[in-house]
């Protein structure tokens, strides 16, 4: 069940990795503007600089679940799992995009199950 958990979080940050990668650097690139249904190039430019900081900040839950499994610490895996759970049920709220809670909320609310349980 250990493997379980692992292969669990580390997906999660690795889903936040991919998550800064698309904020960071390609908001303003054609993969970017798609993936987060942008209105346009000009509109991805002008808003560039608000993507970077929310990727930069998926970045830091990536790392704080990264640590977790490296130092094997249990609360630090529950806490940043949680962290996630709730940045993704806000996010589909105040987007009002229900694929981002079973894209970014969902793993982690499986993870952090399996993490709690084990």
């Amino acid at each position: 069940m250990m493997t379980l958990k692992i292969f669990l979080i580390a997906f999660v940050a690795f889903e936040h990795l991919y998550f800064l990668m698309l904020e960071m650097f390609f908001w303003t690139k054609p993969k970017g503007i798609k993936t987060f249904g942008l209105k346009s190039k000009e509109f991805a430019e002008q808003t560039k600089v608000l993507a970077a900081n929310q990727g930069l900040y998926n970045g830091f839950l990536a790392a704080g679940l990264i640590y977790s499994i490296i130092t094997k610490d249990h609360n630090v895996s529950i806490f940043f799992l949680i962290c996630v759970v709730i940045a993704g049920v806000y996010g589909a709220y105040s987007t009002k995009k229900i694929r981002l809670f079973y894209v970014q909320a969902v793993p982690a609310i499986l993870a952090l199950m399996v993490t709690i349980i084990y």
